[in-house]
């Protein structure tokens, strides 16, 4: 809850007038508590999560002409009710009794870290170069995190549950043990904790980071996605292959970015059924068959020491 009780209180606190965005957020949050603020957290999830893999649940479904190239497992599809079923689990196993009530009782250590909910906001490149190492902190504490879920006792009580899915699909993104819900909510909660900010960039970050997450679960590896312009970005085709190895994979770990499997040799499986998949294509090419192989073929994942 704001400490003013109108707009021209504000001005003159801030010794300027306010800025057309302060101004919308001065509207709506001057009479509401900092908690109920927090607790919108749940509201952004359940929509993203609803919402954001409905396009690609069409094209699979409908089966529209000229998508099946961009899918990565084309040989692999589900249908609608193996789609719902899989977001029913996600809802009713991990979000409703899992997420919400973590959601609910968090609140003292976000007040703790120092999120605030007062003016000013956040310039643009505050907000940039704070989600950006909270992009950083999570892929990095979630890459050594997932790495420890696949040995052999933490794939086998726990991370074989998110592996169930070899194609995946955007729903199956947070399908998972709820133990790895908890664990792999640590990564997402240190960037905040390291570099506090406003609740505003703490809900973009939230919706940015499950958003990333459905997309490199989405099943599809579209030329003109955005994300190919930032660097070392991973994507839908680098996890895909995770998923394709399964249990068995020692590759691919990283959940955003490339530069800690380059930097440890987690994706030499992966680099190496690129080489041959590139030189497959190449041969299909030249004896002039159709272009429509998936990259996912019999090779084997390597490990590294």
């Amino acid at each position: 809850m704001l400490p003013y009780k109108t707009i021209q209180e504000a001005s003159a606190v801030l010794g300027r007038n306010l800025s057309t965005a302060e101004t919308i957020w001065f509207n709506y949050s001057a009479n509401k508590s900092d908690y109920f603020l927090y607790c919108h957290n749940i509201v952004f999830l359940f929509v993203v999560f609803s919402l954001i893999p409905l396009p690609l649940v069409f094209i699979e479904l409908a089966r529209l002409a000229g998508f099946d190239r961009y899918k990565i497992q084309p040989k692999v599809r589900l249908s609608w009710p193996e789609m719902f079923r899989c977001y029913k689990d996600v809802v009713c196993n991990n979000f409703l009794p899992i997420i919400v009530p973590l959601q609910l009782a968090s609140y003292p250590s976000i007040k703790m870290i120092g999120i605030r909910t007062g003016l000013p906001l956040p310039s643009g490149w505050e907000m940039f170069a704070q989600l950006l190492v909270y992009f950083l902190i999570e892929d990095y504490t979630n890459y050594w995190i997932h790495r420890f879920l696949h040995n052999k006792w933490g794939y086998e009580k726990i991370h074989r549950v998110h592996h169930e899915y070899t194609a995946p699909i955007g729903y199956a993104a947070p399908y998972a043990h709820w133990a790895e819900v908890l664990a792999l909510g640590i990564p997402s909660f240190l960037g905040p904790a390291m570099v506090p900010g406003h609740m505003i960039t703490f809900w973009l970050w939230i919706c940015l980071r499950n958003i990333e997450s459905i997309e490199t679960h989405s099943g599809y590896d579209f030329p003109w996605n955005p994300t190919k312009y930032i660097p070392f970005y991973g994507g839908a085709e680098y996890h895909d292959y995770h998923h394709y190895v399964g249990g068995q994979s020692q590759s691919n770990f990283a959940s955003v970015f490339t530069y800690c499997d380059y930097i440890y040799g987690t994706d030499k499986g992966y680099r190496y059924q690129k080489k041959i998949f590139q030189k497959l294509k190449g041969e299909l090419k030249g004896n002039g068959e159709q272009n429509g192989v998936s990259y996912r073929f019999p090779t084997q994942d390597l490990k590294s020491d």
